[in-house]
């Protein structure tokens, strides 16, 4: 897949010896102009007429809250472009009106222009800067314009279209074409798969070519049978089939190649490791793409019953941001997070038991301080029934207080009451430090918990195994 250009949000302020009405109508009539227009489309404005309605907002927040509409940002323009034969503009403008209902959270007046013009379909997206309940003016944050890319990504990964990775700014240097962004994460080629798939046929030691080819079906390579006995390969998810020949795949593995390995007369080259976790080692986010892509294989419609494209759109960002292309190192990750959240558990119990101790050997020791004069009293007057009658509920408090005591130290000798305070202290500071510590731990464990089991619902995995159906 070729990539998404970055998107970018960028703030319209009033023009130099122009009105903020007509700064606006500038701007908008470069959006609208149809010589450039494929789509439009709009939320609560009418485009033709959307810079009347903006002012007409503003001059109600004026009257509202007494602050000039002419200061600050106007407007605000979001540029989202799409690769060239990628999508069309009626469906670019789809995207562009999700991306923009999602991010202003349909609090604001926008409208979506596609722009088919130059060498790709790219939308350009202006929404008012004042709320429509004129309650607010948006504020441009800091990170608003990795927040609105992360967004853009998701709304295009839930369309099954491809995204940038860290695009680079033209401030930054070079662009760079789409292998090279994703160095080396990026999607093997068809002629690196097809190699990878004739080595892992010829190490089956296939008898003759029939069961060669055969092996290479199993494998889901298709075998394409031209004019004269001249043959093709092609894979899933590619519109051309590759030549079998040595020119077209690489030295060593043409048919002169593969009939010597064959017959005996040359060595066949290591297999790539088997498994579905090291499959998946070579692009996991692609392996994603590709079966989301296709619809097809092991578990997809088990998982398209109990999940929805959003959160695998959200699983499969989650693994690009992570760099996670890797099944192994997903699994890895996940079981760290799970025995990190619970190693955490039974710390923060440990300390809360420590705490509680501390704390009701302070209430006995407080009690012990307070009854023990009735104690003495009661044992000065030789245990009298009179003076027990008179004083019974101190001299039980005394008692419960020195068992609780006795109990709680095991003999130890009992420490100050300022000692305890202060163990007291520490304890209430580290369960605090450790509750926080847990509560991101069992975030992170439940999210990647979450795009794991997305992950392997998708994959047709089970207990790490692939389905009994995709294992034939």
């Amino acid at each position: 897949m070729k990539p998404t250009a970055a998107t970018f949000i960028k703030s319209h302020k009033r023009a130099a010896k122009r009105t903020a009405l007509q700064s606006l109508k500038d701007r908008f009539d470069y959006g609208l102009n149809p010589e450039k227009l494929g789509a439009v489309s709009a939320y609560l404005c009418e485009p033709k007429t959307a810079h009347l309605e903006f002012m007409l907002v503003k001059e109600q927040y004026q009257a509202a809250v007494g602050r000039p509409a002419e200061h600050g940002a106007l407007c605000y323009q979001i540029r989202q472009a799409f690769p060239q034969g990628e999508i069309t503009p009626e469906e670019a403008n789809k995207i562009g009106y999700e991306t923009a209902m999602r991010w202003t959270k349909g609090k604001y007046q926008f409208f979506v222009c596609t722009h088919i013009d130059k060498g790709h379909i790219h939308n350009h997206i202006y929404y008012n800067s004042t709320a429509l309940d004129c309650s607010r003016k948006f504020r441009n944050f800091l990170g608003s314009t990795f927040a609105l890319r992360r967004l853009s990504d998701r709304v295009c990964l839930e369309n099954d279209l491809s995204v940038i990775l860290n695009p680079k700014l033209h401030s930054k240097g070079k662009f760079l074409h789409y292998g090279q962004w994703l160095g080396a994460d990026r999607r093997p080629s068809q002629k690196e798969q097809l190699r990878a798939a004739i080595d892992t046929a010829l190490a089956q030691r296939p008898a003759d070519l029939p069961a060669f080819l055969s092996l290479l079906e199993s494998a889901g390579v298709q075998v394409v049978h031209g004019r004269g006995g001249v043959l093709s390969f092609k894979l899933p998810g590619y519109e051309r089939p590759a030549r079998w020949r040595s020119s077209t795949l690489g030295s060593g593995y043409g048919p002169e190649d593969v009939q010597a390995v064959i017959d005996g007369k040359a060595p066949a080259r290591p297999a790539p490791v088997s498994g579905p976790a090291s499959r998946r080692r070579i692009n996991l986010v692609i392996d994603i793409q590709q079966r989301m892509a296709q619809g097809k294989g092991p578990g997809y419609e088990h998982w398209a019953k109990l999940y929805n494209l959003k959160q695998m759109a959200a699983a499969l960002q989650f693994l690009q941001e992570n760099g996670l292309t890797d099944y192994d190192t997903l699994a890895e990750k996940t079981e760290t997070a799970v025995d990190r959240a619970h190693a955490l558990a039974g710390e923060l119990r440990a300390v809360e038991d420590q705490l509680a101790q501390t704390s009701a050997l302070m209430g006995a020791v407080v009690n012990y301080a307070k009854t023990r004069p009735v104690f003495d009293g009661y044992k000065a007057a030789r245990y009298s029934k009179k003076y027990l009658a008179a004083h019974e509920e101190e001299l039980d408090t005394y008692r419960a207080a020195k068992a609780s005591i006795n109990e709680l130290l095991g003999g130890a000798k009992l420490p100050k009451m300022e000692k305890l305070k202060q163990q007291r202290r520490k304890l209430a500071e580290k369960k605090k430090a450790l509750y926080a510590e847990y509560r991101q731990a069992q975030r992170d464990m439940r999210e990647l918990v979450t795009v794991k089991g997305n992950v392997d619902h998708l994959l047709g995995v089970t207990g790490g195994r692939d389905d009994k159906e995709q294992a034939r």
